[in-house]
């Protein structure tokens, strides 16, 4: 099938190649216009032949609304947009109406894999009516794993994002308990080899995942973090997923307290935060803040 596919940057690049390995046809268009096949939505918009899908890979809030609202004027009645940036769930709410006075069509996708997603697959959770998810799934099954899994049909339209957003809450809780437990080996004198411990749990253990190997990963790099800052930025959904448990009465001790930490680290060089931030850095490729020398 072809897609047009708006964002073209660390993750919206390397989908562009997948979905083209699957042997799609996929034109993106980016405001560099040295990753760009085409020089704007509208040429973009043009050269698909309809019913057309567009995928929108930009920051969420301002720069997807305004995305959306220039494709609105765009499209054509049947056409699909998919969301697959990180909105939160009650924005795909209002853009599925929006599209939907002009008989356009929307999807809600959570999209996981960050860097890594080029090779080994990206996990995807989708909101939407059936008949639009539809007009997607080509694409889906050449994003997802190799596989029965790594992709859902979630639920309605919002559903996606929602369940992205409970899945980096979940995250963020794992990625606070394996930097709470480094720091606790790193500061007893009995513990004198640390990442070969961390190492020691890739096999056989109830705690071995792939964010552990990310993590001995980062110890390979930089055995004691040193070169790190201790400081976490949060992407805004660990904040949502919380909002939303609050809303909904459901009790997120874990969850929460490990957001309220990378609250923590903005106000002192905390180990925890080294773990953290090198965490971000092997999934997705997040931005690292070099330590302070003394």
């Amino acid at each position: 099938m072809e897609l047009g596919l708006v964002g073209l940057g660390k993750m919206g690049g390397n989908m562009r190649e997948r979905i083209r390995r699957a042997g799609h046809t996929v034109i993106g268009y980016d405001r560099n216009p040295d990753l760009a096949d085409v020089n704007s939505l509208e040429e973009l918009v043009g050269a698909l032949k309809g019913p057309r899908v567009v995928w929108v890979m930009v920051p969420a809030g301002a720069a997807t609304q305004a995305t959306i609202d220039e494709l609105a004027q765009l499209l054509s009645p049947g056409d699909v947009v998919v969301d697959g940036g990180n909105s939160r769930w009650t924005d795909d709410e209002r853009h599925a109406v929006e599209l939907g006075l002009k008989d356009i069509g929307f999807v809600d996708c959570g999209v996981s894999g960050g860097v890594w997603g080029l090779e080994n697959g990206y996990a995807l959770m989708y909101g939407g009516t059936e008949e639009n998810v539809a007009k997607v799934q080509p694409v889906f099954d050449a994003l997802k794993p190799e596989g029965d899994f790594g992709a859902v049909h979630a639920g309605k339209v919002g559903a996606g994002h929602f369940a992205k957003m409970v899945h980096n809450g979940i995250e963020y809780a794992m990625m606070q308990a394996y930097a709470e437990g480094w720091e606790l080996l790193e500061k007893v004198d009995s513990v004198t080899d640390v990442r070969e411990v961390f190492r020691s749990w890739q096999e056989g253990t109830v705690i071995r995942s792939w964010l552990l190997d990310l993590a001995v990963n980062a110890l390979d790099e930089d055995e004691h973090l040193e070169q790190l800052r201790g400081f976490a930025q949060d992407s805004g959904e660990g904040r949502w997923t919380v909002e939303a448990a609050i809303d909904n009465a459901v009790p997120l001790p874990a969850i929460t307290a490990s957001l309220f930490a990378r609250f923590a680290s903005r106000q002192e060089d905390s180990p925890q935060m080294k773990m953290i931030a090198a965490l971000r850095n092997q999934f997705g490729g997040h931005a690292v803040e070099a330590a302070n020398k003394k």
